[in-house]
């Protein structure tokens, strides 16, 4: 379960896929989106981030232009997968992915990845911490007309097909 506060609101997500949690967390069922002073949020947490159809519905059928993506990634799956889905996932969608993750070695058995980064809707990253595994605070300004010029230039929102419109063959 994962807590966003803004202007004094406090809203909680549940992640819609559990892993290794699922024994003693409940899946979620609803997508959230919220207004706040810093444009419209997409809430989703850590295993969300493999799955790019709940940030495509989160882009194009709720208008979101910020996604949070608070994780803890394994150190395995981290440096293998981390940056490059954040990346994909702000690329796909047009929208700045502010991802806050958990970093070091929890017990013996778990180590999480870290590298809290911010990522633009071109995909470049604007901010992170200095090293992956270091506390504190990865700050950047968030210009949402930025946000509006990379849908003016690439409008995919006009471009994209839904899957009624696709014709299925199997060879």
């Amino acid at each position: 379960m994962e807590h966003c506060i803004a202007e004094g609101l406090m809203l909680m997500y549940l992640a819609i896929w559990c892993t290794r949690e699922s024994r003693f967390t409940t899946a979620g069922d609803t997508i959230v989106a919220v207004d706040s002073p810093f444009g419209r949020l997409g809430l989703t947490v850590c295993y969300d981030l493999r799955f790019p159809e709940l940030y495509q519905i989160l882009r194009f059928k709720h208008q979101t232009q910020v996604l949070l993506v608070p994780s803890a990634f394994t150190k395995i799956t981290g440096e293998a997968h981390w940056e490059i889905l954040l990346r994909a996932r702000a690329i796909e969608t047009q929208c700045y992915v502010i991802a806050a993750a958990q970093a070091g070695k929890h017990n013996e058995k778990r180590e999480s990845y870290g590298d809290s980064i911010i990522i633009d809707p071109w995909g470049t990253v604007i901010a992170r911490l200095p090293d992956r595994l270091s506390t504190g605070f990865a700050v950047a300004d968030l210009d949402l007309s930025k946000v509006e010029a990379v849908r003016t230039r690439m409008p995919i929102s006009e471009h994209r097909k839904f899957d009624s419109d696709w014709k299925s063959m199997t060879l």
